[in-house]
Parts: C-alpha cells; sequence; structure tokens
C-alpha cells in the first residue's frame, strides 16, 4: 500500500509523514520557551526566563525540550505510535525530536536513555515506544542509545487517568540502574526521552534513580526530550 498520513490516510510521501492538512493542526512549540521545562512563553525575557509551573514545581532533571504541546493532533499521533502498533512513526517523530532537542545533543558526551518499561508491558505491547524515539534520535544526531541501562522493576498502573498525587506515588521506586549503566553514564551528559511529558512524575523519578549514584559515578546532567509536553500553567517569570 502507498504511504499514507497516520491521521486522516491522505496519501503522502513516505511513510509517517503527516500531510499538508493535519501538519499544520500540530501545536508547535517555538521560542521563548521557559529554559526548565520547555513550555512556550508569552514574552521573550532573555536566557534563563523560567515559568511559574518550573517555580511551583521544579524537576529533577534540568532541562525538558518538546516537539509541540499535547494539544490538537499531538495525542493522536502519541496514540497510533502508543498503542495502535504504527510504530514506523517512530521514525519522523524522533526526526521531530532531534531538531526540537538539538541544544540539549550538541556534546559529545551524551547519552540517549529511553524510558523502560515493565517486562510484562512490554510483552503486550511488544515494543517500547521510548526506545524507538531514542533510536531514530540516535540515527539523527549519532548520539548513542543506553537500551539496558535502566530496568523498570515496578508494575505500575497506567498513568493517564490518576491524579499528579497519584502518578508520583505509582512511579516511586520504579527503576532500577543495571552495572552497565553504572559505568557507562558517569559524568556523561544523560537526554532521557520519552514520548509525553504531563505531570512528569515518571520523568523525575527517573532522574532521581540516574542521580542516586556515587558523585563519582553520576551524569553531569539530566535532561528530558519528549515528543509533546501537557501546558500547565501559561504565566511566566524569571530566576
Amino acid at each position: 500500500m502507498p504511504p499514507s498520513c497516520p491521521l486522516c490516510r491522505t496519501m503522502v510521501q513516505m511513510d509517517g509523514g503527516l500531510c499538508g492538512s493535519c501538519w499544520r493542526q500540530v501545536p508547535w512549540i517555538e521560542a521563548p520557551v521557559c529554559n526548565r521545562l520547555g513550555l512556550p512563553l508569552a514574552y521573550d525575557l532573555g536566557p534563563g526566563a523560567v515559568s511559574a509551573e518550573a517555580l511551583a514545581n521544579p524537576p529533577e532533571f534540568d532541562r525538558l525540550r518538546a516537539v509541540c504541546t499535547h494539544d490538537g493532533v499531538a495525542p493522536r499521533l502519541v496514540h497510533a505510535l502508543k498503542f495502535s502498533g504504527q510504530r514506523h512513526l517512530a521514525e519522523s517523530l524522533g526526526a521531530m525530536m532531534a531538531r526540537a532537542g538539538r541544544a540539549l545533543l550538541l556534546e559529545a558526551d551524551t547519552v540517549l536513555v529511553p524510558v523502560p518499561l515493565h517486562p510484562w508491558r512490554q510483552l503486550h505491547r511488544r515494543y517500547n515506544q521510548s526506545a524507538l524515539l531514542a533510536r531514530a534520535i540516535g540515527a539523527t544526531t549519532g548520539a548513542p542509545v543506553l537500551y539496558d541501562g535502566v530496568k523498570r522493576v515496578k508494575r505500575t498502573r497506567q498513568q493517564l487517568s490518576l491524579s499528579r498525587g497519584d502518578r508520583l506515588r505509582n512511579v516511586r521506586g520504579a527503576f532500577k540502574l543495571t552495572p552497565k549503566a553504572r559505568a557507562a553514564l558517569a559524568e556523561k551528559r544523560v537526554v532521557m526521552v520519552d514520548d509525553v511529558h504531563t505531570t512528569g512524575a515518571t520523568l523525575n523519578a527517573l532522574a532521581l534513580t540516574l542521580r542516586s549514584q556515587d558523585s563519582s559515578m553520576r551524569p553531569k546532567h539530566v535532561d528530558a526530550l519528549v515528543f509533546s509536553t501537557a501546558v500547565v500553567q501559561e504565566s511566566i517569570s524569571t530566576i
């Protein structure tokens, strides 16, 4: 079958590509953005500007960047990759993420770490969408991907229907570093890769795990790169 848009089935030139109409419905994030959470800001307040959300709930990671907000057609794209078996979407979404996160991926000592699934969930889904996205980002940028550096040792509930507090409790203690990660990530710039950032519970839990080592074995930076992010607050501030 010829390639078609994953949202409206209009014929397109490449697998995973969007037609012009759907492309225009993606809520792209453009500068200026919050330096910590990558949220769009209404005004350019210069370097270091952060959102009210970042001040109210500082993340455990250093910076996050996203392609778009989790509105418009973005949830449908994530759902198609995550639950509908459209693995080919990872290549195009990952290429978009590589462009959006280029500031996080410039250094030669950058290592990509996809958010792992619990083995039972990955067996049911048959693939980890975050690992597919990380592979696509690595292919675009040349950054290595550490697929087996972190294990998900707690079988958590699906986060979609949980409150912010329940999400935090749900992922507490969910991750464990493997011996391979301790050596591979020491003094490196780690970029965690996931599909969506909502409350930040999962990425915060993973960042804490990555930073739980002795000081000589910790990454020197822990950032996050996602396809879409939820906009919690639109008010802005500066440090």
